[in-house]
Order: structure tokens, then C-alpha cells, then sequence
């Protein structure tokens, strides 16, 4: 087991998925000038009014956006393993815990599902009015790398955090934004009605 610095937080960090940190408390800007300097992770855990949960992610800096003469810092981290908080240690201003490995019990995504979960991310992008970059698989772990693509509430986020089935996340995945694309087609279309109500007919 290994034993990391934590970093409790309200948000969850998926493996592959890249986000944004102003870190400003001085525990943790201790913390982070650490991984920084010594070029090593830290572990992200979501944590709320029910306490921390059990499973994070390991996490490491990627860019400094900004310094500040106070040492707080904008930076972006990455997602990388995900891990299982063992027990809580203490010595440091920061919490500290030991740690194994979570690894997935079932492996192997469907072709036929990555494309579907492409089709649908692409068409909730349009539908939500963004721009659609141009959407590929670059990682082994499909579902973690498109669902850090989406805004997702936490609680659903740790869900994925915590199965240990790539194939179920995917299977999960597609029927989310299947469900969330239906819901923006039908609010286009509630849209489209309000604003051919809003128009006078010509009487024959």
C-alpha cells in the first residue's frame, strides 16, 4: 500500500479527465507545491455533508496557469488511477491516508457501444447549442474518457468512479445521454411550438 496526500473536495476527477484547481487554503497549497516539486501525485476524494468516500483518483498537475505572491495557485490536474482509501494517517497539515489500487473486474468495451456513446455525445453536443469538436477514443478505458466529456452532478460521477466494469459504465454512458438527448429534443421542440403560437395566422 501506498500512503498520499488528499485532497477532499466536492467534485470527482475521473481517470484521463483533465480539470481546473485554485488551490488557496494554506494545507494544500503546501500539499500541491509538494507533488509539483517532486513531480508525484496526489489523491482527489469526493467529499460532501456524508463525509469522504471510499474510492478517488489519483491525481498529478499538468500546467500551473498562475502563481500568486501568496502561493495560491490556478492549476490543471489529470485523472489517472483510482484507488481505495485504506485507512486515514496523520503527521502532515494536510490529510494523508494509505491506499491500494481499484482495477476493473471486467474489462473490454463493446465497438459497437463506443460508437453508439460517440453518435450520442456528438448529438447532445449539438443539440445543446456547443461546439462539437470532433469526438475519437484515445485510451482503453472509453467510458471514463468520454464521461469526463460531460457534465455530470457528483453523486452519478462516483458511481462510475466506483464500478469496477468498463463494459457496464459504457452500457451506463450511452443510456445517460440517450435519456439527455431525448430531453433536449423535446425542449427544441416545445420551443419550436411556442414560437409558431406566437405568430398571427392570416385570415382566408
Amino acid at each position: 500500500m501506498d500512503e498520499i496526500g488528499l485532497f477532499p473536495l466536492g467534485i470527482v476527477l475521473l481517470p484521463t479527465e483533465r480539470l481546473p484547481l485554485h488551490v488557496f487554503e494554506p494545507r494544500y497549497k503546501e500539499l500541491i507545491a509538494e507533488c509539483i516539486e517532486d513531480e508525484r501525485d496526489f489523491g482527489l476524494v469526493f467529499a460532501d455533508d456524508e463525509g469522504l468516500r471510499d474510492v478517488g483518483t489519483r491525481a498529478r498537475v499538468v500546467e500551473v496557469l498562475e502563481t500568486f505572491d501568496d502561493g495560491r495557485m490556478n492549476v490543471v490536474v489529470e485523472g489517472g488511477d483510482r484507488f481505495r482509501l485504506v485507512e486515514l494517517t496523520a503527521g502532515r497539515s494536510f490529510q494523508t491516508g494509505e491506499i491500494e489500487p481499484v482495477a476493473d473486474v471486467e474489462t473490454g468495451a463493446d465497438p459497437v457501444e463506443i460508437e453508439r456513446s460517440l453518435v450520442l455525445l456528438r448529438r447532445v453536443g449539438e443539440l445543446a447549442g456547443a461546439d462539437v469538436d470532433e469526438v475519437a477514443v484515445t485510451t482503453e478505458i472509453p467510458s471514463f474518457e468520454l464521461a469526463a466529456r460531460v457534465e455530470l452532478e457528483p453523486g452519478l460521477k462516483q458511481s462510475f468512479l466506483e464500478s469496477r466494469s468498463e463494459p457496464e459504465r459504457l452500457r451506463r454512458f450511452a443510456a445517460l445521454l440517450s435519456e439527455l438527448a431525448r430531453g433536449l429534443e423535446a425542449q427544441a421542440e416545445r420551443r419550436r411550438v411556442a414560437a409558431g403560437n406566437g405568430h398571427l395566422r392570416r385570415s382566408r
